[in-house]
């Protein structure tokens, strides 16, 4: 697994959301794009591929698509209509593309194509993360604001609730 994160220009997401798709079609690889308001570390969306893809061995995957199934486990969600709100949207700034397995072009590609045009370093939005996630401030305090794990926490859970 390989994260790409930067800047991104997305002025028609159905578009952005081809190339992506067309790209993962062409190095033979999953992708998913998130919008990185959301995404708290790396090992939140090493989590989330770790866990989709024992759903899918596994058959209790509720996507078909491996991307999606990644979506679902990244935002703890079991619809996709509302694991959606990670994925990016039309003026997102900020995106992280997610790719596994990671071909030796990709990140050359992923600048080729604008889907990102500087890679960067993002940073999440800890309000809009706690309330997507339901996160109260007194979860916050139990743990000494480690976000993180919260989150984490609640990717896991959706095993359970499935």
């Amino acid at each position: 697994m390989k994260i790409f994160s930067g800047e991104a220009r997305i002025n028609e997401v159905d578009q952005y959301i081809r190339s992506v798709h067309a790209l993962a079609d062409e190095l033979e690889t999953t992708i998913q794009v998130f919008d990185a308001k959301y995404i708290v570390s790396r090992e939140h969306l090493r989590c989330a591929v770790e866990l989709a893809d024992r759903a899918l061995s596994r058959g209790t995957n509720v996507a078909d698509d491996r991307a999606v199934e990644i979506l679902l486990f990244a935002a703890g969600r079991r619809q996709i209509t509302d694991a959606l709100e990670l994925g990016v949207h039309a003026g997102t700034d900020e995106v992280i593309l997610l790719l596994d397995p990671v071909p030796e072009i990709a990140a050359k590609t992923i600048i080729e194509r604008g889907l990102i045009e500087n890679l960067t370093e993002v940073t999440y939005d800890q309000q809009l993360v706690q309330s997507f996630y339901n996160i109260n401030d007194a979860e916050m305090s139990v743990v000494d604001g480690d976000i993180e794990s919260l989150v984490r926490e609640r990717v896991a859970l959706l095993v359970i609730e499935r």
